[in-house]
């Protein structure tokens, strides 16, 4: 099947990016630039994954967002705040309707560049705190690109019954040098060990039981998920 991958330049997209050129054809790999305090960091990661499999990489611009959306994890917002991922002050992150937005543009470009379906590392680890990760969103958002073109185009989710320690053992097996992939939100020079995304990262080497090849600010005992 020809596919187009969302491939922010992650831990995540970008397994995703190497699962799909071994399963399907690759037509090309998108990156969203939406003001994002790491975009900067991410971005170049997917492009040389891309250049990597011999993909098309394209990075579409969406400077709107960061002009007109509230989250702290915009240049436009606040601090990117520290602590578990599952915490509640990392609804602070939250960019509204990032999702539905990106496959939207995502299922376009599909159909436009002869792609029968749009490929998005949405995995089982996805918390409720995020509104379009969650599991009544994405079935949604799968119809609308369906019934919404020509070429019905197709969701496709390879991650979706796995925990991010499985997508980083995946991963491994595919080839995936995680070293060349970026998490934090901060967008510093290297991870800053403490934000939500770098806590998941940690935990996801852990669980895997691999060796986590990222440097960090800090390397404090990551905090306890809450409720636990």
């Amino acid at each position: 099947m020809n596919v187009v991958v969302l491939c922010s330049g992650g831990m995540d997209s970008v397994a995703a990016l190497h699962w799909a050129g071994r399963e399907h054809v690759v037509k090309a790999a998108v990156s969203f630039n939406y003001g994002a305090k790491h975009n900067h960091r991410e971005i170049p990661f997917a492009a040389e994954h891309a250049t990597r499999l011999g993909v098309r990489h394209e990075v579409i611009v969406l400077d709107f967002v960061n002009r007109l959306f509230a989250s702290d994890l915009l240049q436009s917002g606040g601090t990117v705040p520290d602590g578990h991922y599952e915490a509640a002050n990392m609804k602070q992150t939250v960019v509204p309707f990032r999702n539905a937005i990106m496959l939207s543009i995502a299922a376009g470009f599909a159909e436009s560049a002869g792609a029968e379906a749009v490929v998005i590392a949405a995995h089982g680890g996805d918390h409720a705190i995020y509104p379009d990760c969650r599991e009544d969103f994405m079935r949604a958002m799968g119809d609308a690109m369906r019934l919404g073109t020509y070429a019905e185009v197709k969701l496709l989710r390879p991650f979706i019954a796995l925990n991010k320690g499985q997508i980083a053992a995946t991963g491994v097996k595919l080839g995936v040098d995680f070293a060349r992939t970026w998490s934090c939100y901060k967008g510093g020079a290297v991870h800053c060990g403490t934000c939500g995304t770098c806590v998941e990262r940690r935990e996801a080497f852990a669980q895997a039981g691999l060796g986590d090849p990222t440097v960090y600010e800090s390397n404090a005992p990551l905090p306890p998920k809450p409720g636990a």
